[in-house]
């Protein structure tokens, strides 16, 4: 890992005397990660992996009407599919509940918490502006006894949601809004996805957080910069609270991606109203997402480290993110001739049963990855974007009496060509230069290669093909999200691969020439492969940077 200013911290404490590093990656249930997450992971396991220290995976799963079992079981497996080993079993804030009843009894009896009956609104009002102090609640100083017994009425299910919530007692004249007597308590009457009903009173995450993590003897809470002003009263919890072990919270610049929707809510939406097929959608920027894509581990996590950390919130262009996928794929994805919208081509010269065949390299990035043979017959098929009537100048692909290169075999010169009823192309002739073998023009200029696959040595496949799941629009400017989904972001093309791709190990993935990188998605009902395009070829990225001299984005 990088070093950085939360490893100088950290480093520091290590040199003073700190005996054992200890960190979490605390997400709360309530949807699938996304890419943003990846960041705050790959940070708490590797501050705790480069101290020879250890991270725990907690939920915090307070808020038992949005969180599931499904949620929990989907953090757990993108985790471990990203390459880290938490701590011990998965530990969940709920397993601390009966601890953080008893924090909160501890604070009502040093006078530090009471029970309160002003509604959620007259709280939010109560508690003033930036500009504005906060006004004492009618119920502040209710006596010890009063609000131990109403705190467990509460708890006993005696009384309806919204009557009663437990407040912290700290200060209504607070510069800072989160130390009014923040909410540490209320009602619910919501079947909880691991204690089911045993609960009907929830601690508010600012309370079970900071408590969860000195239970567990966290020694740096890191967490994003939203939660720097509510830093004193983690602070406030875990000194008022008496707890054994002191965290200590660092806050860090959360990942922002051009066009790219960083909020688990907002992604929900977007599941729930059917705008996508489901969480795992490949447009989405959820984990299991990009793993259905194809993105690869490697790439991921070169891409967070590039980011960098610091204090300072910016937004990375998502171009990058496709730059550190496509360098990765380009050294191990093995290549693979794949015709996305084909057309016939016959090489009228030879005989029927002409076949010859070619060692090709599966990968000239990686000569490690071995060589395969490529097939070539007397009946073709070529893209159909290679064959023009009547091309424009600098057009170097076919057209009639024109000489292009097939890739890897032979030397052809279009001769004719036949359309069907609606004046499309169908079939294009070709004699075929027996001499040119391997490519070898003979001296002859040939400034077009085109790839093929043959006819008797192919197989039918689906490919996907996605562009930006909002276009070019500012998603910031839409409060429904759902408008500005780009209904041609999802393209399914037909097309004829070589026969290999069936039934070859592509774990890495695959080049498909001139089409993109491509990663197997399963087999449609009639048996054809499907392969979701993880990124084109194009780097459009790297050639911005260069041109504009644009600074990383550490």
């Amino acid at each position: 890992m990088q070093e950085n200013f939360i490893h100088s911290i950290v480093k520091q404490d290590v040199e003073e005397g700190l005996s054992h590093v200890q960190t979490r990656f605390p997400p709360e249930p309530n949807g699938y990660l996304h890419v943003g997450h990846i960041k705050a992971i790959h940070l708490n396991f590797s501050i705790a992996e480069e101290f020879g220290g250890a991270c725990n995976l907690r939920m915090d799963d307070t808020n038992p009407e949005k969180e599931t079992q499904e949620y929990i079981d989907a953090i757990c497996e993108d985790i471990s599919w990203l390459g880290y080993a938490w701590e011990g079993e998965v530990k969940y804030a709920s397993n601390y509940f009966e601890q953080l009843y008893a924090y909160a009894t501890t604070l009502i009896q040093k006078k530090l918490a009471y029970v309160d009956e002003l509604s959620f609104d007259a709280i939010r009002k109560s508690r003033g502006t930036p500009t504005e102090k906060g006004t004492d609640s009618p119920w502040r100083n209710r006596p010890i006894e009063e609000n131990e017994r109403l705190f467990s009425e509460m708890r006993a299910g005696k009384h309806p949601e919204g009557k009663y919530v437990l407040r912290a007692k700290i200060d209504m004249a607070s510069d800072n809004i989160t130390m009014r007597d923040p909410l540490l308590y209320r009602i619910r009457f919501v079947e909880h996805p691991r204690t089911l009903d045993k609960w009907c009173v929830y601690p508010l995450y600012d309370f079970a957080h900071c408590l969860s993590d000195a239970i567990e003897g966290i020694t740096h809470s890191l967490c994003t910069l939203e939660f720097e002003n509510h830093r004193p009263l983690y602070n406030w919890i875990v000194e008022q609270c008496e707890c054994a072990t002191k965290p200590r919270q660092i806050e860090f610049a959360k990942l922002n991606i051009s066009g790219t929707v960083m909020s688990k809510r907002k992604l929900n939406s977007l599941v729930k109203e059917g705008h996508v097929s489901g969480w795992d959608d490949p447009r989405l920027p959820t984990i299991v997402a990009l793993r259905r894509r194809g993105y690869p581990v490697e790439g991921l996590r070169s891409f967070v480290e590039s980011v960098g950390l610091t204090k300072h919130e910016s937004v990375v262009d998502a171009r990058k993110l496709d730059y550190f996928i496509r360098e990765l794929l380009n050294s191990i994805a093995q290549r693979r001739m794949v015709v996305a919208d084909p057309i016939e081509l016959v090489l009228e010269n030879v005989p029927d049963d002409f076949s010859d065949s070619f060692l090709v390299e599966n990968n000239p990035e990686s000569p490690d990855t071995g060589t395969r043979e490529s097939h070539i017959t007397k009946k073709l098929f070529i893209e159909r974007s290679d064959f023009m009537i009547d091309p424009p100048k600098k057009f170097f692909r076919m057209r009639v009496g024109g000489m292009v290169r097939l890739k890897y075999a032979y030397c052809v010169t279009c001769t004719r060509y036949e359309t069907d009823e609606t004046g499309s192309v169908r079939r294009v002739f070709c004699d075929v230069d027996l001499e040119t073998r391997g490519g070898d023009s003979k001296g002859k200029k040939v400034r077009g290669t085109l790839h093929w696959v043959s006819q008797d040595n192919c197989v039918d496949v689906v490919l996907n093909e996605f562009e930006p799941l909002f276009g070019d629009k500012d998603i910031s400017t839409y409060d429904d999200l759902g408008k500005a989904v780009n209904k041609d972001s999802w393209n399914r093309r037909l097309g004829k691969a070589e026969r290999s791709v069936a039934s070859d190990d592509d774990s890495a993935g695959y080049q498909f020439l001139r089409l993109g990188y491509f990663k197997r998605d399963g087999t449609e009902k009639d048996g054809r492969p499907v392969f979701n395009r993880i990124v084109s070829l194009k780097d459009s990225w790297k050639k911005i940077q260069e041109k504009s001299q644009m600074p990383s984005d550490k």
